[in-house]
Formats: structure tokens, C-alpha cells, sequence
């Protein structure tokens, strides 16, 4: 069975659970609760034969096991269990809710849709991209909302292949989403080198990529993406469930590719090593930023530039207002020049991201060594909207 069948048939069944009520995102989620859990039994047995990472009496058999109310009650129950553990199946079942209405129907997507189906035996790229297309499904519900953590697969596949990430290189995104730029610079790197080494193959799995997300529920879809692509495992995922922006994290990159969140900063104080959030003035203050301001993508400008490694490279969608805004916007673009060479900027298609009418862009850039001088000496201008390339300035 393809990716794409897959999808249908998954997707299929939502439509019979929005009569109950359930949205595309809860659906996306309680299907993320019981693929981990049968996952996770299908790898406990021949021939992987692994130990299971969920308790005897709250795994994949007992559920399949139970019918009716008593299913209900026990799949409630399995979800708090599995909530408070700690590692990858806290990250996934952290601040769980069971959003069914009606155990019959519970039961139908347990025994019909996924027991019938042996996930494990899938390659990576089937279930990896069986899942992300109905991460896309739910992000072209525009009463969902999800649109706000999916960026459209074509731009960042072109992102990452104009980036082109190399075998030992780390790689992160600090608003990571469902962790589409993690997985697409994953499969690059493993696609453009077929003769990787063991030692190669097991840091693009285990310690190439980090993803920072803010929302829990967001998360927990990056963290399944992951371990539907083969990235991580049971027992470690590359995603963070915090606010990237709250402090300088100590880790430096090889690589960013990021879509940053668009607009201004909730008043919520979060504090951190080296920055905090002040509920007066809505604004980040970190010693390692050029500037303070309450502006997200102007933020997450500065927060790129201090994660990457000398000549290390980012690819980054932002607004016009990052490009042409005074103040804070006038001064870390200056310094942002002066430090790295910001070489491309690609004009993307209004209203692809944000609301209908602000225009957004890429921009392309490498962090370099202390200089007198600015490092952006040309910058290269490419019009997706006209399909026009224009001269550099």
C-alpha cells in the first residue's frame, strides 16, 4: 500500500468522526496516540523483538483487547499513564485528551484502520509520508488553523536543496512546527549520499537535527513525524518543547532552515539563562541580541544568528516589515549585513504565508568571523512572483 491510499483510507474515517464532532486536528491526534502504541508493539516482536517503552497493561494488546465502555474508560486511562511518563512518550502524550464521543467508533479505528495495517514493516518513506499528508490534509482546513505550523512542502524542499545539507553537519529549526524542514534536510542528506558510513547514518538519525517548538500539541505531531520518517527513536526524538527565544541555548549549528511564527509576542513571562520575557514591555531583552523589540520575526532574526557556527548557513522566511522597518528592524538589519554574508533574497508569492496581501521571502545567509567591514557585499534578488532574477545590489 502506497503513501498516498493510505492517506485516503485514514482520512476517509474523518469524515465520519466530524459527525461526532471531532476536528481534523483532534482526529490527527488521537491517531498519533494509538500509531505509537501499536508501533511500539509491532517493534516488540520478530524481528526486531526490542523492548517495549509502554507498561504491560497500557500497551497496544490490552487496548485491542477491550470493547465498548470498557474500552473507553481504558484507553482514558492509558492515555494519563503514558501523559506523565518522562523522554519521547511524555513529549507524545503530554497534556493528552481523549476526544472521542463514541466507543464504537474508537474501536473501528483501533481494530479496521490501524491493527489491520503493520506500520513497522512500512519503509520510512510510505508512513513518513503517509503522516505528512495528512498533516497537509489538516492544514488546508482553514478552520483548523493548523496553516499556522505548515509550511507548503514544495518551499521547503527548494529551501533546503539551495542549502543542501552535508553528511556530519547538524542542522535545526527553533519554531520546528511539525518538523517539515527537519525531515526534508534529513532526506536530502541521506538521498545526495547513498554511501554513507555506519557512523554517518547513525548521526543524521540519533544527533544531526534539534527542533524547538512551543505548543505541546504541535509537538507531539513533529515528534510522531519524526519517528514515521525513521528519525530518532522510541526513547529520544530531536524536538524541544519550549520557547526558542527565551534564552541563548548553548548549541551551535551547521544549518537553520526556519519559518518563524508571524506577529507579536504573548505577555507571558518565561525566564531563561540569559534572557526573559517582561510582561510590561512585551518584549525579549538577551545580551546576546543586537536589539530589543516585541516583533517575533525580527527576534528569531537575531536568535538564527547566534545559533549558527562560523560559516554556518540559514535559510529563513520572513515579511516585508523585516526587510523595511525602522528601529530595532533598521539596526539588526545593519548588523546582520556587517556579520554574515546575507547573499539571496527570494521573493515569494503574496499571501502565501500570513494574511491575504503581506508579502513574504526567503532569505539566504552565512554567519562569518569578526570583520571592520560588512561581510554583504552583493545580494542577489530572485522574484518568484514575476519569475524575474534581478540584478544584485
Amino acid at each position: 500500500m502506497n503513501s498516498a491510499t493510505i492517506v485516503q483510507k485514514l482520512w476517509n474515517y474523518c469524515n465520519v468522526l466530524r459527525d461526532d464532532g471531532m476536528s481534523y486536528g483532534d482526529y490527527v491526534e488521537q491517531l498519533t496516540y494509538l500509531l505509537f502504541l501499536k508501533m511500539a508493539d509491532e517493534r516488540s516482536r520478530p524481528p526486531w523483538s526490542q523492548p517495549s517503552p509502554i507498561a504491560k497493561g497500557f500497551d497496544w494488546p490490552a487496548l485491542l483487547a477491550k470493547d465498548g465502555d470498557e474500552l473507553f474508560d481504558h484507553y482514558r486511562h492509558t492515555l494519563e499513564k503514558l501523559g506523565a511518563e518522562k523522554g519521547t512518550i511524555g513529549l507524545i502524550y503530554g497534556k493528552e485528551q481523549n476526544k472521542f464521543q463514541d466507543p464504537a467508533k474508537l474501536r473501528r479505528l483501533v481494530v479496521d484502520l490501524i491493527d489491520c495495517e503493520n506500520w513497522s514493516a512500512m519503509g520510512a518513506d510510505v508512513k513518513g509520508d503517509a503522516y505528512d499528508g495528512l498533516l497537509e490534509k489538516n492544514a488546508q482546513d482553514t478552520k483548523s488553523g493548523a496553516g499556522q505550523y505548515f509550511t507548503p512542502r514544495p518551499l521547503i524542499q527548494a529551501m533546503v536543496d539551495c542549502i543542501a545539507p552535508r553528511p556530519g553537519e547538524t542542522i535545526c529549526d527553533p519554531a520546528c512546527g511539525t518538523g517539515g524542514f527537519l525531515f526534508a534536510a534529513h532526506n536530502h542528506v541521506a538521498d545526495h549520499n547513498p554511501n554513507l558510513t555506519r557512523e554517518q547514518k547513525k548521526h543524521l538519525k540519533e544527533s544531526a537535527l534539534r527542533g524547538w517548538e512551543l505548543v505541546q500539541s504541535t509537538a507531539r505531531l513533529a515528534a510522531m513525524n519524526m519517528m514515521l520518517h525513521g528519525i530518532g527513536s522510541d526513547k529520544s526524538v530531536p524536538i524541544v518543547v519550549a520557547d526558542a527565544l527565551a534564552a541563548d541555548p548553548g548549541e551551535r549549528f551547521d544549518v537553520v532552515l526556519a519559518n518563524p511564527p508571524f506577529g507579536k509576542k504573548s505577555s507571558t513571562m518565561i525566564t531563561g539563562a540569559e534572557g526573559r520575557v517582561s510582561t510590561e514591555k512585551d518584549v525579549i531583552e538577551r545580551d546576546d541580541f543586537w536589539a530589543t523589540t516585541s516583533n517575533k520575526q525580527l527576534n528569531f532574526v537575531q536568535h538564527i544568528k547566534t545559533l549558527l557556527k562560523q560559516h554556518g548557513r540559514a535559510a529563513v522566511v520572513l515579511p516585508d516589515n523585516v526587510l523595511f522597518e525602522g528601529g530595532a528592524g533598521e539596526t539588526i538589519r545593519k548588523r546582520l549585513l556587517h556579520e554574515c554574508d546575507v547573499h539571496t533574497l527570494l521573493r515569494l508569492p503574496t499571501g502565501l504565508f500570513y494574511a491575504q496581501g503581506v508579502k513574504a521571502n526567503v532569505i539566504f545567509c552565512e554567519r562569518k568571523p569578526a570583520s571592520e567591514i560588512p561581510w554583504t557585499k552583493k545580494l542577489w534578488i530572485y522574484d518568484l512572483r514575476t519569475n524575474q532574477h534581478l540584478v544584485p545590489t
